[in-house]
């Protein structure tokens, strides 16, 4: 069989330009539901349960964004507790960083975001860290610069693996992007892998040199540039099961450009074309996925982070759930539509509606709730009250109320469901 060819992202011309060579044909044609229940299973949200805990989550997804913003819980605890339940939060702490000195399995590195990858991706990575060296360090202005960041690599090398406040000082005293000096110089070094973090001290970095902190064989571990792209690309598309180019591009952070030329050197048991009814042509699936039967599949109704990679790439979320997904915390309060950190609902096989979650107390307070446009309350409100109740039960509430709820009508269903969970 020949290799299959990734096509051109979402946006571009579908038609063949003249002398191109035509994608070979597919050699599968899925519906958009068997495409968004491969993608469920994929992602651990539908059928069997990840083994391995945090870090087998973290294998499967090959990617775990990092965010500061904690409503109910950070949001690279609330992937973990979507796909296993409520896992104790200490445990997906260790799983990710363990302790400072340990034998590192993960490592966090910017690729479409900030992110915590698995420990045996730092060779793949490479040639990300090699474009923004060659681009220039970081989006913070630093003057003298150099010396800054010479003196971080002094005091590591002497004094071990450190925090920023340990380097000198997190912040300068104003907002939280005020960073100091010493923060902007080790971040600068990150960015590039002259430091990296393996392990954390609360929700602080602790920084080291790669040389202590990365296992030698990874970091000799020379691979070229096209065979890292690809790694990247098909660990993406394992995780998605079927996706576009763009898809893939915007999940592991590699540019369009360098995906076609990579993935045509992917083998037939890596990735073949398939034809999905409303998706663009250049699909591709995971053939493994495609073996893997999703009849009779379900999975437990749960409330999915706004940083879930699920729902990253928002025009795949539209695609494939018909769900338009944005994030609001940056919006200015008065022109928010749905909340701060509104978090999608997801009931069997479809995001059915969302819910900007707060606490007061030992309360899980939704602020609002909205129902997705067609969404049946009286159908659903059992799903949506389970996951709001597994939710507050896993945060330590006791309770569970509702202010705002969208459709208004939407209300006495939701709350009789909620009544039945015995927290309302």
């Amino acid at each position: 069989m020949t290799p299959p060819t990734v096509g051109a992202p979402d946006t571009a011309d579908p038609s063949p330009r003249a002398g191109a060579a035509r994608p070979p044909a597919a050699v599968e044609e899925l519906s958009a539901r068997d495409a968004r229940r491969l993608t469920l299973r994929a992602q651990g949200l539908l059928g069997p349960r990840i083994i391995g805990g945090p870090i087998g989550v973290l294998g499967a997804l090959r990617a775990v964004q990092l965010d500061t913003i904690s409503v109910l819980a950070r949001s690279h605890e609330l992937v973990p507790y979507a796909r296993l339940g409520p896992v104790p939060r200490a445990r997906v702490e260790r799983a990710f960083w363990g302790r400072a000195g340990g034998a590192p399995r993960a490592f966090e590195h910017w690729s479409r975001a900030a992110c915590v990858l698995p420990v045996e991706d730092w060779p793949y990575t490479e040639f990300q860290r090699a474009d923004r060296r060659a681009k220039g360090r970081g989006w913070h202005k630093l003057e003298d610069a150099e010396q800054h960041r010479a003196a971080v690599l002094r005091q590591l090398a002497t004094g071990g693996p450190q925090t920023a406040h340990q380097l000198g000082g997190a912040k300068r005293g104003g907002p939280w992007w005020d960073w100091s000096d010493v923060k902007i110089a080790v971040e600068q070094l990150v960015e590039v892998g002259d430091v990296v973090c393996t392990a954390r001290a609360g929700f602080q970095r602790v920084y080291d040199l790669p040389g202590r902190a990365i296992p030698e064989q990874l970091r000799n571990q020379v691979v070229p540039r096209e065979e890292q792209v690809r790694h990247l690309l098909l660990g993406a598309l394992r995780a998605l099961a079927v996706a576009t180019v763009a898809d893939l591009c915007a999940y592991c952070g590699v540019r369009v450009r360098d995906a076609t030329a990579a993935m045509a050197g992917a083998a037939p048991h890596e990735a073949v074309p398939v034809s999905v009814q409303g998706w663009p042509r250049g699909t591709v699936a995971d053939p493994a996925a495609l073996a893997r039967s999703t009849k009779g599949l379900r999975g437990r109704p749960v409330l999915l982070s706004p940083f879930d990679s699920t729902v990253w790439f928002r025009p795949r979320v539209e695609r494939v759930f018909a769900f338009r997904h944005r994030l609001e915390a940056y919006t200015p309060r008065a022109q928010r539509i749905h909340g701060y950190f509104s978090m999608p609902v997801l009931v069997g096989d479809a995001l059915v509606a969302r819910v900007d979650p707060a606490r007061a107390g030992a309360t899980l307070v939704a602020r609002s709730l909205h129902m997705e446009p067609g969404a049946r309350a009286g159908a659903l409100a059992a799903g949506i009250a389970a996951a709001l109740a597994e939710a507050a039960r896993w945060v330590g509430a006791s309770a569970v109320t509702l202010e705002r709820v969208e459709p208004a009508a939407a209300r006495g269903a939701l709350s009789a469901a909620l009544r039945e969970t015995g927290l309302a």
